[in-house]
């Protein structure tokens, strides 16, 4: 869900006897305000929030430390544990503060959604969807988080392919909003799961997941990923699966399945030995190496790089040159090429999502997440 990006000021490190009064007014009022929010702020924000609260209520953080396995919990100590000795008045104030920003930046959405944008579709929250001079774009957007594809993420793209698919457009687009293409795997997707649940959750994520690949398998126009920026795990990999890549220059490829004890998926375990050969593909798919936009299109990972200074007038000026091509050829063609791989597409996206079940389920998989929150937590 779309908020802006929080900037807490520095602490102030002298305050009067009234800024003390006048803060805790402002506190009041802010936990009153948090109250009217519409919109979830994210994880992060919230963690942030959870903490300067408690440090501004009950001081430097005194509870015992929650095992790694309680990853909620264990997410608000290290929060508020990371504050230090920071002062109550100071936490009450960065806390108004905080709220302040989620306030302003809610206004400015709800400003932006009053006159929405030519030709946008409804009913999406963590994407915008468009459909302008024969092109569906399809554009992440929870920038706030990267991009990273939440379960609500993955259902709305599967549902904004299924529409681009069957409507007028002649070809579909594929980006994200802000700096990153995306993050891939929300993480948080892993979280706030009782360790009797963990086969349930594993089981529908596979589901999830291949219906979601399957979609870039069948879609039926021709799909083109322009890749503005960062890009990170499925939304690396489905890229094989997409017509034509073009990327920014500042864009990186990077596939870590290894570093989180999981495994390739998006096809990728078939088709980038095929399209970079094999070692190219073992030491992505393998060992984590993560590809600059020159790398990527040396390998033919990635179709063409664009300076990033001219990157979205040069490539959409292109699509909108092929979005004039007759549409029916195009799609008929696309078929052409596709069509005999489909049935072996389908049939690796069935394997990979059934290895993926198994290593979710892993202790290996489990502590590899857990010991990549501890290592962001410190960060």
């Amino acid at each position: 869900r779309p908020t802006q990006a929080v900037c807490i000021p520095a602490i102030h490190l002298h305050m009067s006897a009234a800024t003390m009064q006048v803060s805790q007014k402002d506190f009041q009022k802010a936990q009153e305000q948090l109250k009217l929010l519409k919109k979830d702020p994210g994880n992060e924000t919230k963690l942030k929030l959870y903490a300067l609260f408690k440090q501004a209520t009950e001081g430097p953080c005194n509870a015992p430390k929650p095992g790694m396995l309680d990853f909620v919990k264990k997410a608000k100590w290290d929060a508020w544990n990371s504050l230090g000795n920071l002062s109550q008045d100071n936490a009450r104030q960065k806390y108004a503060e905080l709220v302040s920003s989620l306030v302003s930046a809610e206004s400015a959405s709800q400003q932006k959604e009053a006159s929405p944008e030519e030709g946008r579709h409804d009913g999406y929250e963590t994407l915008i969807v468009t459909t302008k001079n024969n092109i569906t774009k399809i554009m992440f957007n929870r920038p706030d988080r990267k991009n990273a594809i939440n379960h609500q993420m993955y259902r709305e793209i599967i549902k904004a392919l299924e529409e681009a698919g069957k409507n007028d457009s002649t070809i579909a687009v594929i980006t994200g909003n802000g700096d990153y293409y995306s993050s891939g795997n929300d993480l948080n997707n892993f979280t706030n799961i009782q360790p009797g649940e963990m086969e349930k959750m594993a089981k529908d994520g596979a589901v999830l997941l291949k219906e979601f690949v399957d979609h870039f398998i069948d879609f039926p126009k021709p799909l083109i990923a322009v890749v503005n920026g960062p890009a990170v795990g499925i939304c690396v990999t489905v890229l094989g699966l997409c017509d034509l890549v073009y990327a920014s220059d500042r864009a990186t490829f990077h596939s870590p399945f290894s570093q989180l004890g999981q495994s390739p998926e998006g096809c990728s375990s078939y088709l980038f030995p095929k399209i970079m050969g094999l070692a190219k593909a073992s030491e992505m798919l393998l060992f984590n190496k993560k590809l600059t936009a020159a790398e990527a299109c040396a390998q033919g990972l990635v179709t063409e790089v664009f300076p990033d200074s001219s990157f979205q007038k040069e490539v959409w000026a292109r699509l909108e040159a092929y979005a004039s091509l007759p549409k029916n050829s195009l799609a008929v063609s696309k078929q052409l090429l596709r069509s005999l791989e489909k049935e072996k597409l389908h049939a690796v996206n069935s394997r990979e999502c059934e290895v993926l079940t198994e290593r979710w389920l892993s202790d290996e998989c489990v502590n590899a997440i857990v010991s990549f929150f501890q290592k962001k937590s410190k960060l």
